[in-house]
């Protein structure tokens, strides 16, 4: 079965039987990272969801390195792509399969544009399947109605990851009532507690989330979960 192993704030790397999937690697410059940039010898793919510093720090270097190949929107994907990165560009309601998964984007109410003020199109969510098992990592987003579509269209959904850390994304009522809508078996928080602007309590949401009877759970930083 596949594992998901946080590496703090966005990051996720995904680890199936044969393949592994970073998605948002933001680790220089992240104080909750468990892990550098230069800890990956073999990836697949990076999977980015907008073009924020804090999901997008480290794509190129560790592209340039293992040879991952970025997926993302559009506009993120060809700028990476002008770096010299292998690429593959997509956009929001667009799926694919690939040799390591099957990648499908989504809406995220957010921005998209890099610390030097280049716009790169619209933020995005990301429904991953690898080994069967379906991750949907929601970006940095406010809640939306159409998660409840982001579900039905993709099927059971066994992990959600989402954003907690309010201010700049959803906080914990927002991500309640997301969890509610996309109704996966598992819901885990990301995006909090890495400055003190987005300190909150993950012990609330997890609480919250289990009374409308769903599983959630806080994994920390380094730590690995088995989908």
């Amino acid at each position: 079965m596949p594992h998901l192993i946080f590496h703090g704030h966005s990051c996720w790397e995904v680890e199936g039987e044969n393949h592994r999937v970073l998605i948002d690697p933001f680790l220089t410059g992240n104080p909750k990272a468990d892990v550098d940039a230069n800890s990956f010898e073999t990836l697949d793919a990076i999977l980015v969801t907008h073009g924020h510093s804090d999901h997008m720090a480290d794509v190129e270097s560790i592209a340039r390195k293992t040879g991952a190949l970025v997926v993302s929107t559009n506009e993120v994907a060809n700028y990476f792509g002008a770096k010299g990165c292998e690429s593959h560009a997509m956009h929001i309601g667009g799926q694919r399969d690939f040799p390591f998964g099957h990648v499908k984007f989504t809406i995220a109410h957010h921005s998209s544009i890099t610390d030097d003020g280049v716009a790169l199109g619209n933020p995005a969510g990301v429904v991953f399947t690898i080994d069967g098992r379906k991750i949907y990592h929601a970006g940095d987003t406010a809640v939306f109605m159409d998660m409840k579509i982001i579900a039905e269209l993709s099927g059971p959904i066994d992990v959600a990851l989402l954003p907690i850390g309010d201010n700049f994304t959803m906080g914990i009522d927002e991500a309640v009532l997301a969890a509610e809508f996309v109704q996966a078996r598992m819901n885990i928080p990301m995006h909090y507690n890495t400055w003190p602007l987005l300190e909150v309590n993950a012990g609330e949401f997890v609480e919250r989330v289990r009374g409308l009877g769903l599983g959630a759970m806080i994994v920390e930083p380094g730590e690995r979960y088995a989908i």
